[in-house]
């Protein structure tokens, strides 16, 4: 994996007078977008032009990243999603012992972590879940000492019935445990028509890749956007909602709920900001017969 290197401001979109900054961790690289999404072959992807040179190479190779979203609402500084962290044993040789500059980052788009007082996490994977925590003096600690930790109730219910294998128990034991035995994980039920957590920031669920899986939607000022988390990985599915992630635990209710998301978004203006579309990240769905595409839409200078 290519780790991020600081390279001037956080890229930034604006949301009415929300300002939503992307916090870079890592590049993932191609054999990630393969085994990811099985059914993204090379000869799916040639059928559109509009995935090159961004989305994916000219090889049609899928291009991903890991990255957060912080922005500031009800007066809150809110960050979603933590990626993959630093130095955590990992089973994936790509994600083990990484080494970024993430807390550079963040803190320099103006969210240093004792400054953050939310964590959303759209679900229980470790690449949403590493940055919750930190190691100091050879003891993973909350990365936010004073920030909430929000996850859906659905979503920590169903891993803690779950039969986990050992690299998942440990991304459980480094991630998720020390955040829940330093008091900070608060869980939160949300309902089919969604959760407003402070205002212009809704959970909406998005089940499938995981039972409690949700998307984020951003309201202010008559403009909307929603990141996705993992509901979808790449813009290839906007065509083809039926590829599927090969770590969804239920493949079809998460195409499921790509379509009926898709269908809900095309052609409204909304902002999609992808948890693992590369740059340029963001874009607009747009319906094209049967299907749809993303338009990209460039970040905003004036918000970085």
């Amino acid at each position: 994996m290519q780790a991020a290197r600081t390279a001037g401001p956080a890229p930034a979109w604006s949301v009415g007078d929300i300002t939503v900054h992307r916090v870079d961790e890592a590049v993932l690289t191609g054999p990630v977008g393969r085994w990811l999404l099985p059914g993204a072959t090379e000869e799916v992807v040639a059928r559109h032009d509009w995935l090159r040179p961004d989305f994916a190479d000219d090889a049609g190779v899928l291009r991903l990243a890991t990255h957060s979203f912080a922005l500031r609402a009800g007066g809150l500084r809110i960050v979603v999603d933590t990626g993959i962290g630093n130095g955590k044993t990992r089973a994936n040789p790509a994600w083990h012992d990484l080494r970024t500059d993430y807390l550079d980052r963040l803190a320099a788009a103006g969210f240093p972590p004792e400054s953050v007082d939310l964590v959303v996490t759209t679900h229980l994977h470790t690449d949403h879940v590493g940055w919750n925590t930190r190691a100091v003096d050879g003891e993973w600690v909350p990365t936010f000492p004073n920030a909430r930790y929000l996850v859906s109730r659905a979503e920590r219910e169903f891993w803690a019935g779950y039969d986990m294998d050992e690299p998942r128990k440990q991304m459980f034991r480094d991630s998720v445990h020390p955040v829940e035995q330093a008091g900070l994980l608060d869980l939160v039920d949300v309902p089919a028509d969604g959760l407003d957590v402070v205002p212009g920031v809704r959970l909406l669920p998005a089940p499938g890749h995981t039972p409690g899986h949700v998307a984020v939607r951003l309201d202010d000022g008559g403009r909307t956007a929603l990141i996705t988390g993992d509901c979808l990985h790449h813009p290839v599915q906007l065509p083809h909602p039926d590829i599927s992630s090969c770590v969804d635990i239920d493949p079809v209710l998460a195409e499921t709920t790509r379509r009926d998301l898709l269908a809900r978004l095309a052609d409204t203006g909304t902002l999609l900001l992808g948890s693992h579309f590369p740059p340029p990240t963001a874009g607009r769905v747009v319906a094209r017969g049967d299907a749809y595409r993303l338009v990209p839409a460039p970040p905003d200078e004036r918000a970085a």
